[in-house]
């Protein structure tokens, strides 16, 4: 190539690299890459959330649904720009972290243990999960794990804890996939699991499981904490990673707990299932 021609080029690859650059801001204005747990997913409740929240505000949401420790891996790394997660010892290490901000409570459902109509283990009506696992592991009888340090993982990991119990063996297996996954491999083996109960409720149509160990939800007792499935948006650090986006990030977290989406919050599922899937609880105090 010639000098001369180089040179006659120069305005255009200026030209071109500045529209590059431009293009670029505006994605980064526009787009919001949420990382989330695969429940919001599963159960439906982003398909009905994020296209009002893109009409509302014209942002673009990105969604990575993975389990919540990816997800909150993805914010201690800067690699997304809201979270959406249901973990809260593990979201508090975060904030602490400085890796995020503007935690905010937005809704619960609850967790259960399902399996086969059968029930080998002979665990059905059982109101305590860590005995309820123990007769599992006692009986040998087959419980699909997540195993991919999702929420529900966690929350899986700390009732074999307090039932004294360290999993193993070829009764217990994991999945390393998403809760939807995870119920169906449960079903075609016949096997026991924990799951949220909005994922369970979405997919119950098509899985061989039953409900066989729950929290109370009559409204007469206390819900047993163990089985509670807390969630909380938070905002990645603009300060740790200042290319996030943070005008956007900080729209979706009021848009979350604002009243308008917490009333389609409180009443997503029940025109389907004769219930909630989850319970918004914005403005109110923590569990």
């Amino acid at each position: 190539m010639t000098r001369k021609l180089r040179e006659s080029m120069a305005p255009v690859a200026l030209l071109v690299l500045t529209a590059v650059i431009f293009l670029a801001g505006c994605t980064t204005k526009k787009d919001v890459i949420l990382a989330t747990t695969t429940s919001t997913q599963d159960s439906g409740l982003l398909d009905v959330l994020i296209p009002l929240f893109e009409k509302k505000t014209g942002y673009r949401v990105k969604t990575v649904a993975v389990g919540t420790g990816q997800a909150l891996a993805m914010g201690e790394r800067g690699e997304a720009d809201v979270l959406l997660v249901h973990a809260p010892e593990a979201e508090l290490k975060v904030v602490k972290s400085g890796a995020a901000v503007n935690r905010q409570l937005v809704m619960h459902n609850d967790f259960i243990i399902c399996g086969p109509e059968k029930d080998p283990a002979g665990i059905r009506g059982i109101s305590s999960a860590p005995l309820a696992f123990e007769k599992i592991a006692k009986a040998g009888a087959l419980f699909i794990s997540r195993g991919d340090d999702s929420g529900t993982h966690k929350k899986e990991l700390e009732i074999w804890k307090e039932a004294g119990i360290t999993p193993g063996g070829p009764w217990y297996q994991e999945s390393g996939t998403g809760m939807g996954q995870t119920l169906n491999i449960a079903s075609e083996k016949g096997g026991y699991v924990l799951t949220d109960r909005a994922t369970y409720l979405a997919l119950k149509k098509n899985l061989n499981l039953v409900i066989l160990v729950q929290s109370d939800r009559t409204g007469k007792h206390s819900p047993d904490k163990s089985l509670l499935n807390i969630y909380h948006v938070m905002q990645v650090n603009p300060e740790k990673f200042p290319k996030v986006n943070t005008k956007g990030a900080k729209a979706f977290v009021d848009f979350m707990v604002s009243p308008e989406t917490q009333k389609i919050i409180g009443e997503f599922g029940v025109d389907k299932f004769g219930e909630p899937l989850f319970v918004p609880d914005a403005g109110k105090p923590e569990f």
